[in-house]
């Protein structure tokens, strides 16, 4: 239980906490979005192709189903989903595209040696392993 404790602890200190709180806030604010856009503009064409106020719905022994909303329910769950599946798409090329910058940078440490092929420190003026003189690489 102490361990599972300093583990809740830890996370919550590193900010993940509030990250999440802003991604709940910005979640139901997009959800209140999607319900205006599925209760004032589809769910009106639905009831103008089912020819009733509620929309797609039938009644049968005084029990009414409503496809109508079914419908509702799953074009709600599409358009959040595909926007939820394009934000992480474009976090996850952000995050490579940071990863392939860290990389170049990495690589910008060192150098080969002309003449021997070892790989030495990119400010070296004398390899230290074949002792050569490297000449001075000139900006094209």
């Amino acid at each position: 239980m102490k361990k599972f404790m300093a583990e809740f602890k830890e996370f919550i200190s590193k900010g993940n906490v509030l990250d999440m709180a802003v991604g709940v806030i910005i979640g139901g604010a997009f959800g209140a979005i999607v319900n205006a856009l599925i209760d004032n503009i589809i769910n009106p064409l639905i009831a103008m192709i089912g020819g009733t106020e509620i929309g797609l719905a039938v009644k049968i022994n005084g029990q009414t189903l409503n496809f109508g909303a079914f419908i509702s329910a799953i074009l709600n769950f599409l358009i959040i989903a595909f926007v939820v599946f394009l934000i992480v798409k474009s976090a996850n090329k952000a995050k490579s595209l940071v990863a392939k910058e860290e990389e170049a940078e990495e690589e910008a440490t060192t150098k080969v040696c002309p003449f021997c092929k070892s790989e030495i420190d990119i400010e070296a003026t004398k390899c230290p392993h074949c002792t050569s003189d490297i000449p001075e690489e000139t900006e094209e």
